[in-house]
């Protein structure tokens, strides 16, 4: 359970976790397992008509290396690497662990990223510079609104209203040439890609319950991305 706890916690398909947690169970010895996650709990039991064990996933986020951390400790139990003894203590290890970049690292990549899809959706040269700016801008704000209010759907909304405020004066003040193609380099970092990805995948692994609620929380993002480029947009 804390196998999937973190791998949903990290943003993990459901199937993933599911199918973990079968493994690792499996391997200690447990023959009928069941095991049930869905994005915001799971729900587990050692044998049929057993029981049932459940933990709430609260918060979520991006970690890959977690989830493959977790992968590759399940691997190693199910090779008969790893002890039952030392398991919980390993796992522990990856849950207290900060495996993600520091702030300041992914702003910069953000902002890099920016101005890469400016150019790639084919912006001019003159357009970089202002992309990288609002794009590194507009995913510091949203980092820095995601803490204080814990509501990430309106950290994502103030992040492009006001990546769509900073690209209409640096095009305004003759620094930007193309207005559309800045602001959509730039709220490219806010688009939850990994979040349409895993609910696509879930629905073709028969999860439904877990396929359709992430698929609703990726179209709720994209809409307050949309959103907040509206608003500046009815302002002109």
């Amino acid at each position: 359970m804390l196998a999937g706890k973190i791998m949903l916690e990290s943003g993990a398909e459901t199937y993933r976790v599911e199918d973990t947690m079968n493994r690792i169970a499996s391997a200690f010895g447990l023959e009928n397992a069941q095991s049930y996650a869905t994005p915001t709990g799971i729900n587990f039991a050692i044998d049929f008509a057993e029981s049932t064990n459940f933990i709430r996933i609260s918060n979520r986020s991006t970690d890959l290396h977690k989830i493959a951390e977790v992968n590759n400790l399940s691997r190693k139990i199910t090779a008969g690497e790893v002890k039952l003894s030392s398991a919980p203590a390993l796992l522990d290890r990856i849950d207290k662990a900060k495996l993600t970049f520091p702030g300041w690292i992914q702003i910069i990549a953000a902002a890099l990223v920016s101005g890469s899809f400016t150019i790639m959706f084919g912006g001019v040269w003159p357009d970089y510079f202002p992309s990288v700016v609002v794009g590194g801008v507009g995913f510091a704000a949203m980092l820095g609104i995601d803490r204080l209010v814990e509501i990430r759907f309106i950290a994502e909304f103030f992040a492009s209203l006001l990546i769509g405020a900073m690209a209409v004066g640096f095009v305004y003040s003759g620094l930007g040439v193309g207005l559309d193609k800045i602001i959509i380099g730039a709220v490219m970092p806010l688009v939850p890609g990994l979040h349409i990805t895993n609910a696509v995948r879930d629905l073709m692994a028969g999860h439904l319950v877990a396929g359709v609620s992430k698929g609703v929380e990726a179209v709720l993002t994209a809409f307050a991305i949309g959103a907040g480029v509206a608003v500046v947009f009815g302002f002109l």
